[in-house]
């Protein structure tokens, strides 16, 4: 799997939201998705799963935090920085 990287850190709402949503449209099959933010989009998680997707919450090299956004029927991708 590749990973597609999204930095929103420095965006203020809705914006981060709106990227993110056009980032996992876009992606593809053999793709999954990074985003670095400040701080944890609680609103984009509860859409996840309708949207056939699942995550995970990592500290970020240069972010607070990174989430990681991987297609439900697809294999976690590993942990890294």
């Amino acid at each position: 799997m590749v990973p597609r990287r999204l930095d929103v850190s420095r965006l203020e709402p809705p914006e981060p939201m709106v990227q993110a949503l056009a980032a996992l449209r876009e992606l593809g099959a053999d793709e999954y998705l990074v985003i670095a933010h400040r701080r944890e989009p609680v609103p984009l998680y509860d859409l996840l799963p309708g949207l056939g997707f699942r995550h995970r919450v990592q500290q970020g090299a240069a972010t607070a935090f990174e989430i990681v956004i991987w297609r439900q029927a697809g294999p976690e991708p590993e942990a890294g920085p």
